[in-house]
């Protein structure tokens, strides 16, 4: 376990904004859960658990807050193969690309939407991320998560599932030690990593990929035109504040120019909330969380 005080929020988003926390705790191997309850309880302050840190607009200034980091990495697994379905394990921080890896390499279907989706498998599942209609809540079996000092293993259906949810029920804080995937096994293994490089090629095509970013900045609406779509008609695509900006390649997108403000965000970001609910009547609500929570 590594512990650390003072620690930059800018240097720990793929953002890159935000001020400083009072300190931080690194989960290095999984015998560090059994000292976790006394360290959190050394320390006093409220608990925000942040993976890679790449859904996150963090806010300017000093932050009585701990972050939390589960670094809990191991390669996937695969535990069972029973042919046209495949059971993997996975650790909540393994990033992301390396499970791809696995899908494309073995034919595993399912997951091919996340690819450049740069975050770790256990935020990755904790937010249900998803993309070109794959979903990290689909493919669960079940998930061990950290309460309370203790971990408990949760079938799929026990966690509330939808949208960018993922709701086990548990009292703050809690995290994603780990998980298993149900995967489907490809007639044609060859095209998974087809599909994947397809969507690769449309993101790299439509979307701000090499900007420093935290991806779509509001969930889309349930019905009706996406949270982009609204933002472009809006006259918000490209609209830069500062030393921030809504990205010209896909108006959903917050980037970081370079210089950018976490105040400057959240203004660039409610005026953008308050045009799209003036002219559609629509209420976008934020995809990425705030660090500490913001109420926009």
């Amino acid at each position: 376990m590594r512990r650390e005080d003072n620690v930059s929020l800018s240097q720990r988003t793929t953002l890159g904004l935000g001020g400083t926390c009072a300190a931080e705790v690194v989960l290095e191997n999984l015998d560090d859960l059994d000292a976790l309850p006394a360290v959190l309880a050394s320390y006093s302050l409220p608990v925000f658990v942040l993976g890679a840190g790449s859904n996150i607009l963090a806010m300017d200034g000093r932050h009585d807050v701990l972050l939390l980091r589960p670094g809990l990495a191991a390669r996937p697994a695969i535990l069972e193969d029973m042919g046209e379905r495949v059971l993997v394990r996975v650790w909540a921080g393994t990033p992301l690309p390396v499970l791809l890896a696995l899908c494309r390499r073995e034919g595993l279907a399912g997951l091919e939407g996340l690819s450049g989706i740069p975050g770790r498998i256990g935020g990755a599942i904790a937010m249900n991320a998803g993309s070109f209609g794959s979903c990290m809540g689909e493919c669960l079996r079940s998930v061990d998560i950290w309460c309370r000092g203790e971990v408990r293993t949760l079938q799929r259906e026990e966690i509330a599932l939808s949208y960018r949810v993922f709701d086990p029920a548990l009292p703050a804080p809690w995290f994603v030690v780990g998980a298993t995937l149900a995967l489907a096994r490809d007639a044609q293994p060859e095209r998974v990593g087809e599909r994947m490089a397809e969507h690769m090629a449309t993101k790299k095509a439509r979307q701000p990929v090499t900007a420093r970013s935290a991806g779509c900045v509001f969930k889309n609406p349930q019905e009706g035109p996406s949270a982009g779509v609204l933002l472009d008609r809006a006259g918000f695509r490209g609209k830069v504040l500062g030393g921030v900006a809504l990205s010209p390649v896909h108006a959903n997108f917050l980037v970081n120019l370079g210089s950018g403000r976490a105040s400057e965000a959240v203004r660039l970001l409610s005026e953008a909330r308050e045009r799209v609910a003036q002219l559609f009547g629509i209420e976008l609500s934020l995809e990425v969380k705030t660090l500490p929570w913001h109420s926009f």
